[in-house]
C-alpha cells in the first residue's frame, strides 16, 4: 500500500473514530441535558403548583409512558409489583392456595381452590363464602384487596370466618400459609390411538422439569405419538424452554441464539443434558397467543426437524428481556436482545404497528421475508412468528356462548351444581342430563347476558348505518320486519346452542371437583382443532 493509500486509509479510520466518539458525546449530551430538565420540571411542580403534587402517583405514570414508547415489553416494576412479578416469573407466590370471586351480599366466595393447597387442606370449598379475614370484615373490600390479606409469608397463620357452601354452617378457619406453586402443566393425559398430550401455559421457574416428569409417566404408559400444547401459552424464561427442547434433542445441539446492543447478549445456548426420547413422533400446537418461549420451543423444533408444527402462526415476539434492578427495590423488564431459531431466522414482528386485534403479527408482505433452511432443507420464513406446517383452525363459538363465559353465568352455575352434588363421574365420563340443562337454562334466563345470535347482531349494525346516512326512516319497516324474525328469547338461544354451551359447562363443572386437570379433559373431548391437527399428521 502507497503512502497516499495509507494516509487515506488513517484518515478515513481517524474521521470513523472521531464520528464514533462524536455520536456517543451527543448522546450523553442529550441525556444529561434532559434529565436537567426533567428535575426542574419536578422542582416547579414540587414549590409551585397549585395543589400537593403525589410524586409516587405520577412518576411511574411518566416511567411507564416513557418505556411505552420504546415496546410494549419494556416496563418498570415498582417495590409494590414485586410480588406480582415472581408470580409471572417462578409461578409461586405465599397464600392459600384459591381463586376467589366477590359476591353480591358483600362476602368472598372460594371459587377454585387449588389441587394439595392450605385451602383444600383446611377444608375449604367451592361455594364456601369468607366473611372476616382475621377478625375484619371483607364487605366493601374489592376482591384485590381481599386477596391481598390472604396472601403472606409462608409458615404463617390466617384465620376466616366463612359460611359453608353445602350446608350453610358458619365456623372459623384457621389455613397455613405455604409457597403455592401454580403448575404451567394444565393437562397430562392420553387420548385415542396412544397419543399422549401435554398441555403447558407458561414458561415459570421449574416447569421444564414438571413436564420431564410428565413425559416419563406417559411413555412408561404407553404413548406412540406426543402432542405438546402450547397455545395461548405466552411464554416465561427462555430458559425453561431450551431444558424442554433438551429432552428431545441431542445433548449439544443448538437450540437459540441471541443478539444484542450489548456484547454479552451474543450468545448461542446448546442442550446441556442427555435427551429422554429422540424418536418419538411429536407434534407442537400453537396459535395466535403463543409468544416469546413458546416461539422459541416451536421455532427450534421445526429447524431441527424434531417435530411437526400445528394450528395457526404463532404471536411475533422474538424479543428478550432482561431484569434490571433500580433504586428503591424496583426493577425494570428492559430489551436487552432480540433471539433467533437454530436456522437464524427472528420471529419478531417486522414493527409493532402492523398486527391484530390480540395483539399478534399481522399480514406481512412476501418481499419483506427471508427464507430459512430447517436440518432437513425444508424452507421457513421470518418475518413474524412460527407459521404451522399443519394449519388447523380453532373451533367459533357463537355471541350468546361467549357472553356466558364473559359474565361467568357459567361458572356461577358450576357454584350451585357443587352445592347440590357431591360428586361426580371422572371428567371423560362426566356428562350432564338433559334434566340437569333444563336447570340451567332457567338459572340462565334469570340472568344478563347477549343472547342475540349473529343475525340480529349484524342487523344492529345495519340499523346504526342507516342512521348514519340518514336512511333509517326509508328502511324502518325492512328492519323492523327482519328485527321481528331474528329475534330469539334466551330459552330459545340456550337450547338452540346447547351443544355448543354444554361442553364449557361440563368444563366448569368438572374443575370444582376435579381442578383444571379435569376441566382440561372435558375440553379435550371437544377440540375440534386438536383432532383436526392429529388427522392431518403424518
Amino acid at each position: 500500500m502507497n503512502k497516499i493509500a495509507k494516509r487515506f486509509g488513517l484518515s478515513f479510520l481517524v474521521a470513523l473514530v472521531c464520528a464514533s466518539g462524536m455520536d456517543a458525546q451527543t448522546n450523553d449530551f442529550n441525556l444529561g441535558k434532559n434529565l436537567d430538565i426533567q428535575h426542574a420540571i419536578l422542582k416547579h411542580l414540587a414549590s409551585s403548583y397549585v395543589d400537593t403534587v403525589d410524586f409516587d402517583k405520577i412518576m411511574p405514570r411518566g416511567i411507564e409512558a416513557m418505556l411505552q414508547s420504546l415496546d410494549p415489553y419494556t416496563t418498570y416494576i415498582t417495590e409494590d409489583d414485586e410480588e406480582n412479578f415472581e408470580l409471572m416469573t417462578t409461578g409461586a407466590y405465599g397464600g392459600i392456595g384459591a381463586l376467589i370471586k366477590k359476591r353480591p351480599e358483600g362476602g368472598v366466595m372460594i371459587f377454585e381452590p387449588y389441587p394439595n393447597s392450605p385451602a383444600v387442606k383446611a377444608g375449604l370449598q367451592p361455594g364456601d363464602t369468607i366473611w372476616f379475614i382475621n377478625g375484619q370484615s371483607v364487605i366493601g373490600e374489592t376482591s384485590e384487596q381481599s386477596s391481598a390479606k390472604m396472601k403472606g409469608q409462608p409458615g404463617t397463620d390466617v384465620t376466616f370466618r366463612i359460611t359453608k357452601g353445602r350446608t350453610g354452617d358458619s365456623l372459623d378457619v384457621t389455613v397455613t400459609r405455604e409457597r403455592i406453586h401454580v403448575s404451567d402443566i394444565a393437562y397430562s393425559g392420553i387420548i385415542r390411538d396412544s397419543i399422549g398430550v401435554i398441555r403447558v401455559t407458561g414458561f415459570t421457574d421449574k416447569v421444564s422439569d414438571e413436564f420431564r416428569a410428565s413425559l416419563i409417566d406417559l411413555k412408561k404408559k404407553g404413548i406412540k405419538r406426543l402432542v405438546i400444547d402450547l397455545r395461548d401459552n405466552g411464554g416465561g424464561i427462555m430458559d425453561e424452554a431450551i431444558e424442554m427442547l433438551s429432552l428431545f434433542v441431542p445433548k449439544g445441539t443448538l437450540v437459540v441464539s441471541s443478539k444484542g446492543r450489548d456484547p454479552h447478549m451474543n450468545k448461542e445456548y446448546f442442550t446441556r443434558k442427555e435427551p429422554v426420547d429422540t424418536l418419538l413422533p411429536i407434534m407442537v400446537m400453537v396459535n395466535s397467543m403463543s409468544a416469546s418461549a413458546s416461539e422459541i420451543f416451536a421455532g427450534a423444533m421445526q429447524d431441527l426437524d424434531r417435530g411437526t408444527i400445528a394450528g395457526k402462526r404463532t404471536f411475533g415476539k422474538g424479543l428478550i428481556q432482561s431484569v434490571l434492578q433500580t433504586p428503591y427495590d424496583g426493577n425494570v423488564k428492559l430489551t436487552t436482545g432480540k433471539y433467533y431459531t437454530p436456522s437464524g431466522r427472528c420471529v419478531q414482528a417486522l414493527d409493532y404497528s402492523h398486527r391484530n386485534e390480540d395483539g399478534s403479527v399481522g399480514a406481512v408482505p412476501d418481499s419483506l421475508k427471508k427464507e430459512f433452511k430447517t436440518r432437513l432443507g425444508r424452507s421457513v420464513y421470518d418475518g413474524g412468528g412460527v407459521t404451522p406446517d399443519i394449519e388447523s383452525s380453532a373451533k367459533l363459538y357463537s355471541r350468546p356462548a361467549y357472553s356466558l363465559v364473559y359474565n361467568d353465568i357459567l361458572g356461577e352455575y358450576s357454584i350451585k351444581y357443587y352445592k347440590t352434588h357431591e360428586s361426580i363421574p371422572a371428567p371423560e365420563d362426566f356428562h350432564l342430563t338433559d334434566a340437569e340443562y333444563e336447570d340451567f337454562i332457567k338459572f340462565a334466563e334469570g340472568k344478563d347476558f347477549d343472547c342475540r345470535g349473529s343475525v340480529s347482531a349484524v342487523l344492529d349494525q345495519f340499523e346504526d348505518a342507516a342512521k348514519n346516512d340518514g336512511l333509517y326512516d326509508q328502511y324502518k319497516a325492512e328492519i323492523d320486519a327482519l328485527r321481528a324474525k331474528s329475534n330469539i328469547d334466551k330459552r330459545t338461544m340456550l337450547q338452540l346452542k346447547k351443544d355448543e354451551i354444554i361442553p364449557l359447562l361440563e368444563e366448569e363443572i368438572a374443575v370444582k371437583y376435579y381442578y383444571q386437570q379435569g376441566g382440561e379433559a372435558v375440553l379435550m373431548r371437544v377440540d375440534t382443532q386438536l383432532f383436526d391437527a392429529i388427522d392431518k399428521w403424518k
